[in-house]
């Protein structure tokens, strides 16, 4: 069964979420702007190798480009004509794997010579994917396909400007990455109240969703952990590789999660 998208229960969840939105917002504005804590291009594993320098970091990107292939693949391949009945609603995810592909551009482009002015092109594919997946879930949960040709350009453009405004301030001496912070963290926070407001989807199963948040919460943790795990595994890896590697598997987790639709039985 579909949400009911007609009633007071799914007008006062809708009202919920909107709440949360503006209240989160709020909120955000309130907070002292963030720059950009110059440590973070101080990766531990700094090594050359095959002439590629940070190798580690650099060459463990792939595993975004082979994700993000294999789920346009599955979108776009026959395995997507059996999934989607509307093509309307594979734009989301196509965005999405589109991201992840791009990430792995854009950050061995960013670890060839890590900096601010590289950081921004390792980030900007990943808002895009970020805003993709949020629209994909949002529009599935609240059973509103029909708002996708306005809402993923919209928030697609409005995490792409989180980051020109952090790119533009960090320039101007005052880093502030907020709208960026927001961009990424709120749909993955707010991702477990949409599940329980909404708990029918069509698409996006909520064992698949939790599995998901596990390992990009993982990726994130491993970030914090980059020269401690670098010193742990005596130098066999770091946590930024493998965070690269856990991130990845969180995107993977997607593409199984739109394998195992089944259009003709929806739980």
């Amino acid at each position: 069964m579909r949400p009911e998208t007609d009633g007071p229960n799914y007008a006062r969840n809708v009202s919920i979420l909107s709440a949360i939105g503006i209240a989160a917002f709020i909120g955000l504005l309130q907070v002292s702007p963030i720059p950009q804590d110059p440590t973070f291009h101080l990766f531990a594993d700094v090594r050359t190798c095959l002439g590629i320098v940070n190798f580690g970091n650099t060459v463990s990107n792939a595993a975004f480009a082979l994700v993000g292939l294999w789920g346009l693949w599955t979108i776009l391949g026959p395995t997507g004509q059996s999934i989607f009945p509307r093509s309307l609603e594979k734009w989301p995810y196509i965005v999405f794997f589109s991201g992840v592909a791009l990430v792995s551009v854009g950050s061995a482009y960013y670890h060839g010579a890590p900096d601010n002015d590289r950081l921004f092109w390792d980030r900007l594919p990943m808002t895009m994917a970020f805003m993709g997946f949020f629209t994909a879930f949002l529009t599935d949960r609240i059973n509103r396909p029909n708002i996708i040709p306005w809402l993923l350009p919209l928030l697609v453009t409005l995490g792409a400007a989180s980051l020109i405004y952090w790119s533009i301030t960090e320039a101007q001496g005052t880093g502030d990455l907020r709208f960026y912070g927001f961009v990424q963290f709120f749909p993955i926070a707010l991702l477990p109240i949409v599940l329980i407001l909404f708990p029918n989807g069509r698409y996006t199963k909520a064992s698949y969703l939790l599995w998901v948040i596990a390992w990009y919460g993982s990726a994130m943790a491993l970030e914090k952990l980059d020269h401690w795990l670098y010193s742990v595994l005596q130098g066999a890896l770091s946590g930024h590789t493998l965070k690269h590697l856990f991130a990845a598997v969180a995107a993977f987790i997607v593409i199984q999660m739109l394998r195992a639709t089944n259009t003709h039985h929806v739980p």
